[in-house]
């Protein structure tokens, strides 16, 4: 009995160090392409920019973004990890693209190449990061395309 207890623990023991090396090779993997895709400029919002949408998009910003890229916007969280650089929102430089859909795409999927930035795909509905979307754009530094 006292061997196959053994050999109970030692698999188990086993998976679990497996698990623990695929986990850690998971974080270190980015977390989709390069890039982002081509395809995510040419999308358009799901609904016109209103201040409902605005005031919706503020509200998700405050639970979701301002923690890195501040009260304002502005990338300087004095909150966000020593490693990241959160994007200045209210700037016009804009290393990823400023439209609609990239900003969308962004939003639910994280900022390549790194990902720094996760997505929230499955924390929010499409529904409120096009509220983000329309909030981050009337923040002032992204061009109208």
């Amino acid at each position: 009995m006292t061997r196959g207890f053994r050999g109970i623990f030692a698999g188990a023991a086993v998976s679990w160090v497996v698990a623990a090396g695929v986990n850690v090779w998971a974080q270190a993997a980015p977390a989709g392409p390069a890039a982002v895709p081509a395809e995510a400029a040419k999308m358009k919002a799901a609904f016109a920019s209103s201040p409902a949408a605005i005031e919706a998009g503020k509200q998700l910003y405050t639970k979701y973004c301002r923690f890195c890229h501040g009260n304002t916007g502005g990338g300087d969280s004095t909150m966000a990890p020593k490693s990241m650089q959160p994007s200045n929102l209210t700037d016009t430089t804009w290393t990823r693209g400023s439209s609609e859909g990239v900003l969308f795409w962004v939003i639910q999927n994280g900022a390549p190449p790194k990902y720094d930035m996760k997505g929230l795909k499955g924390k929010i509905t499409d529904a409120d990061a096009w509220n983000l979307v329309h909030y981050v754009r009337s923040l002032g530094g992204v061009p109208k395309s």
